[in-house]
């Protein structure tokens, strides 16, 4: 009975601080080599992050020869559904996409075959989609090697020099021819670019082995498909930072990295986007957690998700 009575107290104030918060921050992300597929993880602060179902997957991934899921991506469109793109595979020509109306119940998934047309193309990896609310756009982008086409330093990139390249669509049926999106003249990776007013952000990892960069930077253009500007200073510390994403809290941005040679996650913010404060002390995040992405769902959206394990 005590322990009846003590699990009804923990979801009764799970579901008070639901319903007191206007809206949820929602996480995308993966384990291991991807291989289980989607995690999720929800905060009201964007601070302290807790695993849903139990931090076990919410979907497991079907397409490409690796039937991997890794750096999700998840965004609600203008249809009020949720798009979903991954990298599928270390060394396949395409990537993963899904669509779901509430995280549970998923589309068949795909495959978009983005670089099948480069016959060089040696992978496609952490894409992403931003939505751009002028053209009714949706622009879907990631990083790919086309081997050869840019100077490789061979003793340490092993044959890697990524671009970021892209696609466009409006419905998720048909797509534009792929493009380039971003050469700032080194190997770049992981970018993420988010609206801010008339403008577009890009965070980015500067993948320069030597002298090793390997930090997030920033990138400015007017229009969603560029061009963007010359990368400005990393935002990021003395370590090796990966796969940025982003969110608004109040006045300020908080930018969320991998440190993935320490193995953690850490986290920058700022009010201006140009002096960067390191608040990797103040986040808390599930055990294990690797690239992905964050969006903002209703208190009734997360409800719809909880399982009876996140609860206890």
């Amino acid at each position: 009975m005590k322990k009846f009575i003590f699990l009804l107290l923990i979801a009764i104030s799970f579901n008070a601080s639901a319903q007191q918060a206007k809206e949820v921050y929602l996480f995308s992300y993966f384990k291991n080599n991807g291989q289980d597929g989607l995690h999720l993880a929800y905060s009201y602060d964007g601070l302290k992050w807790t695993a849903l179902k139990g931090d076990s997957s919410f979907l497991t991934p079907m397409v490409s020869k690796d039937k991997l899921m890794r750096d999700p991506c998840i965004i609600r469109g203008a249809d009020g559904i949720f798009h979903m793109v991954w990298t599928d595979s270390w060394t396949d020509k395409g990537i993963g996409y899904a669509s779901s109306a509430d995280m549970i119940h998923w589309s068949e998934q795909q495959q978009l075959p983005v670089m099948e047309k480069e016959a060089n193309a040696l992978n496609c990896w952490a894409p992403e989609i931003t939505y751009d609310k002028a053209s009714k756009t949706y622009m879907i982008y990631w990083a790919t090697t086309i081997k050869g086409k840019y100077p490789t330093d061979t003793l340490v990139e092993k044959g890697y020099n990524h671009r970021i390249y892209y696609i466009t669509t409006k419905d998720f049926k048909t797509y534009t021819p792929t493009k380039l999106l971003f050469d700032p003249g080194f190997n770049s990776i992981d970018a993420t670019i988010v609206p801010d007013g008339k403008r577009f952000i890009m965070f980015f990892k500067d993948e320069t082995p030597r002298p090793p960069q390997k930090n997030i930077k920033i990138a400015y253009a007017d229009k969603l498909t560029g061009p963007y500007s010359k990368p400005l200073d990393p935002i990021t510390g003395n370590y090796w930072a990966e796969g940025p994403t982003t969110l608004r809290v109040g006045d300020k941005w908080i930018v969320y990295f991998d440190k993935y040679t320490q193995h953690k996650y850490g986290a920058v913010t700022s009010t201006d986007l140009k002096s960067w404060t390191e608040i990797s002390d103040q986040i808390s995040l599930p055990k294990g957690i690797r690239h992905g992405t964050i969006l903002k769902i209703t208190p009734e959206e997360l409800a719809k998700i909880v399982h009876p394990a996140d609860k206890k």
